[in-house]
């Protein structure tokens, strides 16, 4: 069978995940070659890897051997990266968010209709075991009817371990665009589509200090987004969510994912990971435990 011809535009930090994956599990794919806006970049990459071919983004977006383009670049390019994709026929799959405001994502969505071609985002961890083990439990009515949900992503900060962490402050970062499409996919997958949202959102430090210790020198980043989420979820079906994103938390107990039903509780793993253990606890078992200890 022949093979999808991909070519990868963005060489930072998350492109070795995407290169150890399609290089190593997927036979029917092709990486023949890669992009950045640093060239340099590109040729590393590409060295590392053994893909044939390292160029601009114009020189890739031109290449008629590309089939499908992989967007890895910043969220503040992933709109015009996609756009300028599709406009060349290629076929489109990007890290998200798709773009920085549902406009731009609607209008990316229209053009790659009007053009009769494939546009993706990520993630697609939902697809994993954790996440299709939890469904089955839900959909097999485990836990009854479901009640509300609690979602939280609970961390300080990506200067902590992050090579470059500067974009996780400007514009398309904070935690709602890094993690929350792993927590709000997820939720989607298990209860359907979503009737309405409320959001109040903070910035709690005006500038940030990178500790990572692969950077010599200290320097400080300046935050120009919201870095602290609280919201309320409504899902067409009834269910109400509490949803919690942060950059601005030193520890937290708060679970990553639970449902809580008429029937019990159901534990669903990290959505940012493509398995985990999922647990249940029914309701029953807990009354037949307290009648044994009350006799």
């Amino acid at each position: 069978m022949e093979r999808v011809k991909v070519g990868i535009i963005g060489c930072g930090t998350i492109s070795n995940v995407y290169l150890d994956n399609l290089t190593q599990r997927y036979k029917l794919i092709e990486v023949v070659a890669c992009a950045d806006l640093f060239v340099e970049k590109a040729e590393e990459l590409a060295k590392k890897y053994n893909v044939p071919k390292a160029c601009s983004v114009e020189d890739l977006l031109a290449d008629p051997e590309v089939e499908i383009i992989l967007n890895l670049t910043i969220p503040a390019a992933h709109y015009e990266i996609n756009v300028a994709a599709l406009q060349s026929g290629k076929h489109v799959y990007c890290e998200k968010p798709l773009a920085l405001n549902l406009e731009d994502a609607k209008k990316s969505i229209e053009l790659a209709n009007e053009k009769g071609l494939m546009l993706g985002c990520s993630p697609d961890s939902f697809l994993g075991a954790g996440i299709q083990t939890s469904k089955k439990v839900f959909d097999g009515g485990w836990i009854g009817e479901p009640v509300s949900v609690t979602a939280n992503f609970m961390c300080h900060g990506h200067e902590l371990w992050h090579p470059a962490p500067d974009f996780y402050y400007k514009e398309g970062g904070g935690p709602i665009l890094d993690m929350g499409p792993y927590y709000i996919t997820a939720m989607v997958a298990l209860l359907g589509p979503i009737k309405k949202i409320t959001c109040i959102a903070k910035k709690t430090y005006e500038e940030r200090t990178v500790l990572n210790s692969k950077i010599r020198s200290k320097k400080s980043i300046d935050v120009e987004v919201p870095t602290h989420y609280s919201g309320l979820v409504e899902f067409e079906n009834g269910v109400t969510a509490t949803v919690n994103m942060s950059f601005d938390i030193w520890f937290s107990n708060l679970p990553k994912l639970e449902i809580y039903g008429t029937e019990g509780t159901l534990m669903v793993p990290d959505p940012n990971m493509f398995g985990g253990p999922v647990k249940l606890i029914r309701g029953d078992n807990m009354v037949d435990s307290i009648e044994g200890l009350i006799g």
